[in-house]
């Protein structure tokens, strides 16, 4: 600290302390104002870590899923590795396979061969047919109901739906439906299933826990392909007339009609998103539909006719068959877009997932 001394001619000085200098009359002694500020010392030692916080939540398990996919004209299941997007094993089935269901409790998947009049069941964890099942006359697709294991052949050639139990892999009720029965989903919420008439142009309700046909439903023309929402209760079925028809599944009545691309044969719906894909044969694309609005957001180029398609819930991808150039393309359900194209058998139609 400085002072100022001061005489008695007024002159000021500033000293270092407060004693009288011998030239002053008198002292005033006020804080004399700071002086620049010096430079700035080293930095001293870092100072000890502190304690480690609380472990943070554990992120989500990566799922690995397989896809498999029906080779109409080879008469073999091809199956791709999710991960790789490469094909790990080829199936041999009956003849004329078109299209699947899979149980993703018990791991099985089931295999609709149309030429046969047979449903071909295959082991995921061993990729093997364990048991060959005869149906009806024309087996054209299948859909497991997962909460009692009960499996729904659509046999189109006579207008009825076989219903075989997982457990003993035999035919334990015949249901007749409407002409030309094609598509076919189940809503293990509700346990009921449906059913797409393609000759009558209406929908099959069937209740599961009776095995007979409770309600049905006119829809577009030439109705073709099944997939259910569980979490909505809502129904989407495909129209050769090139609409979605959207059933309530609470009143079993069509609530909205939907435009979509050139003849689309079959739907898939992803339920974590509410969004529902659309193959378009005639257009080689895929329409992408907001299931809170009800409208296209997106068209998808894709292969050659592309004819199924199956969503991986888990990982957000969409696999597509391309019958005309036997491949499977891989949409990204974040960002709709291809990101793989694989090579499969001959004239690939059904297509499903099962993650493990």
């Amino acid at each position: 600290m400085s002072y100022m001394n001061c005489n008695y001619k007024n002159k000021c000085r500033c000293s270092p302390c407060p004693k009288e200098d011998n030239c002053c009359g008198f002292k005033i002694i006020v804080r004399c104002p700071p002086g620049p500020t010096g430079p700035t010392g080293p930095t001293g030692p870092t100072g000890p870590t502190g304690p480690t916080g609380p472990t943070g939540p554990t992120g989500p398990t990566p799922v690995s899923c397989d896809i498999y996919v029906a080779n109409n004209q080879d008469n073999t299941v091809s199956v791709i590795d999710g991960d790789t997007n490469t094909v790990i094993a080829t199936i041999p089935v009956g003849s004329g396979p078109v299209f699947m269901g899979t149980n993703p409790n018990t791991k099985l998947v089931y295999i609709a061969n149309r030429d046969s009049d047979t449903v071909s069941v295959i082991d995921g964890n061993t990729n093997s047919v364990i048991a060959t099942i005869p149906v009806g006359d024309g087996p054209f697709s299948a859909a497991a109901n997962p909460s009692n294991n009960l499996i729904y052949v659509t046999n189109q050639n006579n207008a009825t739906v076989s219903v075989i139990d997982g457990d003993t892999n035999s035919v334990i009720a015949t249901i007749p439906v409407g002409s030309g029965p094609t598509g076919v989903d189940t809503n293990p919420n509700t346990n009921l299933v449906y059913v797409a008439n393609t000759s009558s142009d209406t929908v099959s309700v069937i209740d599961g826990n009776t095995n007979s046909v409770i309600a049905t439903i006119p829809v577009g023309n030439s109705p073709r392909g099944v997939s259910v929402n569980p979490n909505t209760n809502l129904i989407y079925i495909t129209n050769l007339d090139n609409t979605i028809s959207v059933i309530d599944g609470n009143t079993n009545s069509v609530i909205a009609t939907l435009p979509v691309g050139n003849t689309a044969e079959t739907v898939a719906v992803n339920p974590n998103t509410n969004l529902i894909y659309v193959p378009n044969e005639a257009t080689d694309t895929v329409s992408v539909i907001d299931g809170d609005t009800n409208t296209v957001i997106a068209t998808i180029p894709v292969g050659n006719v592309p004819v199924a398609a199956a969503v991986d819930q888990a990982n957000n991808l969409i696999y597509v068959t391309n019958a005309r150039d036997d491949t499977v393309s891989v949409i990204d359900g974040a960002t709709n877009t291809v990101i793989a194209t694989v090579p499969v058998g001959i004239r690939p139609f059904g297509v499903g997932v099962l993650c493990f």
